[in-house]
């Protein structure tokens, strides 16, 4: 009797939001909780893992961090998500925050179709909307803004002064993502630009956390207040009019702890023969 064919399974990239469990759809939740595998990224709450994915699912870990050699390579999640759905699996590609904002969901998409695997794609809160609301700052509060942008300048030689100076001159509110370790740098930018006094920038470290914390100031007075600052990661930085928003609409409190919500990426340690 010949042997039939194990069914293609089916890959779910899904946003898991940007820190607080509850801010999980409940969509991504079904589908955690049927998933055989769990492909997670590293800014994804633990408790996420811990309540609500099944006791015999697989979760493998393929955390990203800035600088880190202990990155998992693009491929290599490619490749995993690949074989799990070629086995017959149900697996879901769990990515902090949105599945399609500032992601490698493209690299991901490519490899599923070129192997004929079913997909589907499950929005998620990301950073910038979690951060915002949980600093107490309505990204387009009338009066203050009606655009918002969301960038981000970790490689900052791809922008010349055209473009930095359109950045301090529009009256949009800007969301930069991953851009903390440079924001000496963007802010010097911006001054040098001309960016009005009315703007404020707001950084939120760990946000939606329990590790939340979030510091606002003028533009013009972070170099002398703040500069040289290391942040929390993940941190979010919001710039514009409306930053100045958070000293009287902020409602979450700020933690003191110098603890990380997200632990950093660690290498595998190496065994040492005897």
């Amino acid at each position: 009797m010949e042997k039939q064919a194990t069914p293609i399974g089916k890959v779910i990239l899904a946003g898991a939001g940007p820190g607080d469990p509850e801010l999980l759809t409940v969509k991504t939740l079904r589908y955690l909780q049927r998933a055989d595998v769990v492909v997670v990224d590293r800014l994804v709450s633990p408790d996420i893992l811990r309540y609500y994915t099944r006791a015999d699912a697989l979760v493998v870990p393929v955390g990203k961090q800035y600088h880190s050699q202990a990155s998992t390579p693009q491929a290599e999640i490619n490749e995993l998500l690949v074989s799990y759905a070629l086995e017959g699996k149900l697996v879901v590609r769990l990515k902090g925050g949105d599945v399609s904002i500032f992601s490698n969901v493209l690299d991901e998409l490519k490899a599923l179709v070129r192997h004929h695997i079913p997909y589907e794609l499950v929005p998620g809160v990301t950073a910038a909307l979690g951060a915002a609301a949980y600093a107490g700052i309505p990204l387009t509060a009338r009066g203050y803004s009606t655009s918002v942008r969301f960038l981000t300048s970790y490689q900052s030689e791809e922008m010349d002064d055209a473009y930095w100076q359109e950045l301090a001159l529009t009256a949009d509110t800007l969301v930069f993502y991953m851009s903390s370790a440079p924001l000496d740098t963007l802010i010097q930018n911006l001054l040098h630009q001309g960016i009005t006094e009315d703007k404020w920038v707001a950084v939120i470290e760990q946000a939606t956390t329990p590790l939340q914390r979030v510091t606002a100031w003028p533009v013009h007075d972070y170099p002398a207040a703040a500069g040289g600052s290391q942040y929390a990661s993940p941190a979010l930085i919001i710039l514009g009019r409306v930053a100045a928003l958070h000293s009287c609409f902020g409602w979450f409190t700020d933690s003191d702890s110098p603890e990380l919500y997200f632990p950093p990426i660690e290498l595998p340690k190496k065994t040492v023969p005897c």
